[in-house]
């Protein structure tokens, strides 16, 4: 997050910056928050974007791409935790 932004707006950012799409600033808090000794992350359900999702950030992701909730495990994801926080995450919608 920029300094004296705030977590929605931060969110609305990063997609528009990484995957150049533009959401509307959620009002309400995160679906999730996950809080460990390495780091701190928010889980946010955006459901209509304007735009279509691209890798527009090169640099920090190898892909981009749609996949169904059964598939989870065959994902490479950046951090071993990841699974389970996004398995929980999916129960909770």
């Amino acid at each position: 997050m920029e300094p004296g932004e705030l977590p929605g707006a931060a969110l609305a950012r990063e997609l528009y910056e990484e995957l150049g799409i533009e959401v509307v600033v959620p009002a309400g808090p995160p679906l999730q928050q996950i809080h460990t000794d390495s780091f701190d992350m928010q889980i946010w359900l955006i459901e209509s974007w304007t735009g279509a999702p691209v890798n527009a950030a090169l640099d920090e992701h190898d892909a981009i791409a749609w996949f169904q909730e059964h598939e989870l495990g065959e994902l490479r994801l950046a951090h071993d935790s990841y699974l389970a926080m996004f398995t929980e995450a999916l129960a909770v919608r």
